[in-house]
């Protein structure tokens, strides 16, 4: 199992400084400059993250990416280790952390900094430590009129003579869990559904101690501050999951997306194998509160418009619970272990490719992609954007100030614009709403990827100044987003800028 997790963080780390920023890596630098305990899309460790790293090189993309990495990585080492906690040997562990490793999910996140990467990271370590919960302290087995017992012998009886151990777990379950909900607000609903799986289908031994309060209020008092802070501010975030539940995200899924692409989050190979693990913990009574919980789960996502890798935080979990009676058939036969990782070699192939970045970008337009996986086409071109801004603004005065569509665009700007001497741009976009609109006496405007007609609502005087173009023909959010010279203002700033405001 180490191995493995070394083998993927190597490929991680060698794919991190290719292709550039991606829209949300830009966002994060931004935030991390307007350091707040919230903002109106997420709480503030990502941001903190990106602050820490660019503290320490302003401009490299690798240390930049380098915690994504390591938070990827411990999703695979606790793969492995859950597998040990069903009661799995060496090679159940390392079949469970190479089918995480092989995952497209965990590719696509694990070489981008994001809140999603941090949130695979922090339920993984969750589910193993509620899996010590039940081994530690769930009760002695029980055999059910489904013939569990053999299910239940893999599980050894082991002590933990440590002080950290038994209901004292709980304390730690809720360090972790208050720290991703300062990384996520997604974490609160795996939280309550495995809560209520456990209260529902048991063992509910597991909350007879005063350790379980107490986990509740380590994860609400490190919690608090972004609490607060929404409060304070009209709980932007409520309004920010109802645009995104329309839609708004570029990565929006219908209902029937959301169901499709469960069979594409780990690797359609491996469906098989997560598959057989959610029956596993179904029919095993002592684990069958996470079956519940991605039941649960699915039932919500789908109901209220969640994206598809909203669910990705249980795969881990059904993989490592797959792999231990697969390992176990499997045995000593040479030929079904090399059949079997095969299969998750070519899986990790495909979801490399399609994944991360190892095509060359010359090739990216005339293969599948784009297509597949909208996020590398947000990595693309934002040096390019930032010149061709440049280039509009210094045929205009000094004096005009930027306006973008989104918060993507505005972010580009202030990490490349330095050498074109662009100002501080403004947005409307989530966080950089909040951070104000031009002054008063900016009166002419270049604006970027914002529709004329949306425009007209602010200026009289609207000019034509151009399409971004980023010359490698790559379809992405930026391709062709028109650029205009505006005037005339209909209103002061002050009074316009509420109207500006949009969330998604």
């Amino acid at each position: 199992m180490p191995i493995v997790a070394v083998l993927f963080a190597v490929v991680l780390i060698a794919c991190t400084p290719r292709y550039g920023y991606h829209r949300d890596e830009l966002y994060f630098l931004a935030a991390g400059r307007h350091l707040s305990w919230g903002y109106p899309d997420q709480p503030p460790l990502t941001p903190l993250v990106a602050k820490v790293m660019a503290a320490i090189d302003p401009d490299s993309l690798f240390l930049l990416r380098l915690p994504a990495v390591l938070a990827a990585t411990l999703v695979v080492v606790c793969a492995g280790l859950m597998a040990r906690e069903f009661g799995g040997g060496r090679a159940a562990q390392a079949l469970a952390a190479g089918a995480v490793a092989s995952a497209a999910l965990l590719m696509g996140t694990g070489h981008l900094l994001s809140t999603a990467v941090f949130d695979l990271a922090v339920w993984s370590v969750v589910s193993l430590l509620v899996l010590k919960l039940i081994r530690e302290i769930g009760g002695p087995d029980k055999v059910d009129r489904q013939g569990e017992a053999e299910d239940h012998a893999i599980v050894p009886e082991r002590r933990n003579a440590l002080w950290l151990s038994g209901p004292r777990w709980w304390l730690v379950i809720g360090l972790v869990i208050g720290i991703g909900l300062q990384n996520k607000l997604l974490l609160i609903f795996p939280v309550l559904a495995l809560l209520v799986s456990l209260f529902a289908f048991g063992p509910r031994k597991l909350f007879a101690t005063k350790f379980f309060p107490m986990a509740i209020g380590i994860a609400v008092l490190i919690w608090l501050p972004y609490l607060v802070w929404q409060a304070r501010n009209g709980w932007p975030q409520w309004e920010m999951s109802q645009a995104m539940a329309g839609g708004s995200s570029g990565t929006s899924d219908s209902p029937i997306m959301f169901v499709l692409l469960q069979f594409g989050l780990i690797g359609a190979l491996l469906v098989p194998l997560w598959m057989f693990g959610l029956w596993r913990l179904a029919r095993d009574s002592r684990y069958r509160a996470f079956a519940a919980a991605y039941g649960l789960l699915f039932v919500l996502f789908v109901a209220v418009g969640g994206k598809a890798y909203y669910l990705s935080g249980m795969y881990p979990i059904l993989l490592a619970a797959g792999a231990v009676p697969v390992a176990t058939w499997l045995g000593e036969r040479r030929i079904r272990w090399a059949a079997v990782s095969f299969v998750v070699v070519v899986n990790a192939v495909t979801s490399a490719v399609l994944f991360l970045p190892v095509l060359p970008i010359s090739m990216l337009k005339d293969s599948p992609v784009l297509a597949i996986n909208y996020d590398a086409g947000e990595t693309i071109g934002w040096p390019e954007f930032t010149r061709q801004v440049g280039d509009v603004r210094a045929r205009l005065g000094p004096d005009i100030a930027i306006l973008t569509d989104n918060y993507g665009e505005a972010g580009a700007i202030e990490r490349f614009g330095a050498p074109y001497n662009l100002p501080k741009p403004h947005s409307g976009h989530n966080s950089y709403w909040w951070w104000g609109p031009p002054s008063d006496t900016a009166t002419e405007v270049l604006t970027i990827g914002i529709a004329r007609d949306d425009l007209a609502r602010a200026f009289t005087d609207i000019q034509p100044a151009g399409r971004i173009d980023n010359t490698r023909d790559i379809d992405n959010d930026e391709q062709g987003a028109p650029l205009f010279i505006c005037r005339n203002l209909r209103a002061p700033w002050s009074e316009l800028w509420p109207q500006a405001k949009h969330l998604g």
